[in-house]
């Protein structure tokens, strides 16, 4: 299962929309929170997730995985693409950082390389 995480609704449909015609099994999450308290958070394969959100960013999200031993796969979606938080981001099971707007087939890319 690919968990989208995004507090944006239309970008949350577009890549639900996308992933699943992958033949991809999606949850959506309009926050971090939503996803850390959902009974689909322990089966997911992938994390897509923007990196600003209220609350919890995308980036604090994978650190707290990733403090509690929590490996997945996770590609970062941001509006605003700064050197420093790629570098925070792109750690440990972190795959891809994507700069809004992003190609189609740049996110395709991302899961192939994952699940191929």
């Amino acid at each position: 299962m690919i968990a989208v995480v995004d507090d944006d609704n239309a970008v949350r449909a577009s890549i639900d929309s996308l992933v699943r015609s992958l033949g991809f099994l999606v949850c959506v999450f309009p926050s971090a929170e939503d996803f850390l308290a959902s009974v689909e958070f322990g089966s997911a394969d992938c994390l897509i997730t923007d990196v600003q959100m209220p609350t919890m960013s995308g980036v604090e999200l994978h650190e707290h995985l990733t403090a509690k031993g929590i490996q997945i796969p996770t590609i970062f979606i941001t509006a605003f693409p700064e050197e420093s938080v790629r570098k925070r981001a792109m750690t440990g099971s972190a795959i891809c950082f994507l700069s809004k707007p992003f190609q189609a087939q740049s996110l395709i890319d991302c899961l192939e390389s994952t699940f191929v």
